[in-house]
């Protein structure tokens, strides 16, 4: 559906301050000039089944004129978009981006690059200039399917909107796809869950993955149900919490005990060159910085030297993959279960008190758990702050690990020299 002709009475625009339109020095209303410019855009459109027209305000007015077809219930739709005097010289991407509800400007530069944008011909790079009153043409094609189908996966659901869900990821689910993995996953589960209520996230219907977990980590995700929200979220992600919007903490039984209460891991990550699958920390400017804060919350004596075990909290100032494996096995002081990084586990474990010993040898998985996550709401601008308890293994693991009472642990010691 789509309007045709626009006039001065159909219209009805007046001036901000509710004044009748001026006249320009030829005698005719600027209001005039903008209406011809309507008249001949409305024609160009007859037929095409345009969504809504979108017009930037010219001088103290402006104008915006809509179809009621929802966006979302079009195979194609058209977005008209007429650059005014003050937006000359603005990076297009940016500016059609604050133009467009719901796009995010990711989506805008793909657009751009796919040959979605034209203004008289095809505009293909998203950095070209904003020209005054041209007319940009934006075709925005339906939201595709992914090609991965819904399961029934159980999902352990702690917030969920319009905009977006958090979940309490269990250990041993995949998050997305991928060789090895072909169903079964988060995205399978949440494709259920969500249905129509996902409105496209860069042009494909599927849940916006704005940060992962790995398959044996569990605990708290956030992830996006449309365009908009998943700009939002992948902004703060990217800025790991610097910006004062975003804190996520972890939670690990570690083996050993660290020299200092508090610290910080600062060593640079990228692929070993031994094993194409692992991670590994690199030398000079080689791989990408990565960062890591701890302080160690409790320590639980072991049998033998060196058969001590931490629980520590863990802070990412950066988002590398396996990053906090990664770290805390260069230091010395894996995570207990790890199978990647964890070199030395059955051997370790002889040096655990019985019960402890029989906790640790069943697990399945790496002692990690994603424990508190804080965000802004990328719509609403709300804080949204959320926690997860330790799934019962490793609660049963840190149960088991606390000692008799003629054995107190490093956080009862220090209270008794208080």
């Amino acid at each position: 559906m789509c309007a045709t002709r626009a006039t001065r009475r159909e219209t009805n625009h007046l001036h901000r301050d509710g004044s009748e339109p001026h006249e320009n020095k030829r005698g005719k209303s600027t209001d005039d000039d903008l209406e011809i410019a309507l008249e001949a855009l409305f024609a160009h459109q007859v037929g095409r089944g345009c969504l809504r027209l979108i017009v930037s305000h010219h001088e103290n007015f402006f104008l915006i004129v809509t179809s009621p077809v929802p966006i979302d219930e079009q195979k194609q739709s058209l977005i008209e978009v007429v650059a005014g005097p003050e937006d000359a010289g603005q990076r297009l991407d940016r500016w059609l981006a604050s133009k467009i509800d719901g796009v995010s400007r990711a989506r805008v530069q793909s657009l751009i690059r796919d040959g979605h944008v034209r203004a008289g011909e095809t505009i293909g790079e998203p950095r070209t200039p904003v020209k005054p009153g041209a007319v940009y043409t934006v075709t925005l094609p339906q939201a595709a399917d992914t090609g991965v189908e819904g399961e029934d996966v159980p999902l352990d659901i702690v917030y969920e909107d319009d905009d977006l869900i958090v979940v309490d990821k269990p250990a041993g689910l995949v998050v997305h796809p991928s060789a090895g993995h072909a169903s079964g996953t988060l995205v399978n589960a949440l494709i259920a869950h969500c249905g129509d209520s996902l409105s496209g996230i860069g042009g494909v219907k599927r849940p916006g993955i704005v940060h992962r977990l790995d398959k044996d980590t569990s605990g708290l995700l956030v992830v996006a149900k449309s365009d908009a929200a998943h700009q939002g979220l992948a902004e703060q992600f990217q800025s790991h919490g610097r910006d004062g919007r975003l804190h996520r903490s972890y939670l690990a039984f570690v083996w050993g005990k660290l020299p200092l209460p508090a610290g910080s891991i600062d060593a640079r990550l990228g692929r070993s060159r031994a094993n194409r699958m692992k991670i590994a920390v690199t030398r000079g400017m080689v791989g990408r910085s990565a960062k890591t804060h701890y302080e160690v919350i409790d320590v639980f004596p072991g049998e033998t030297p060196g058969g001590d075990v931490s629980l520590l909290r863990l802070v990412l100032e950066t988002g590398r993959t396996h990053q906090i494996r990664v770290h805390l096995a260069h230091i010395g002081h894996p995570v207990l279960g790890d199978p990647t990084y964890g070199a030395g586990f059955k051997t370790r474990l002889g040096s655990l008190p019985a019960k402890a010993k029989d906790v640790a040898s069943s697990l399945t998985r790496q002692a990690l758990h994603a424990a508190e996550l804080e965000f802004e709401h990328p719509i609403s601008g709300k804080k949204l702050k959320f926690s997860s308890k330790l799934p019962a293994d490793l609660e049963q693991l840190g149960e088991a690990l606390k000692p008799t009472q003629d054995k107190p642990t490093e956080k009862k010691r220090a209270r008794r020299l208080k």
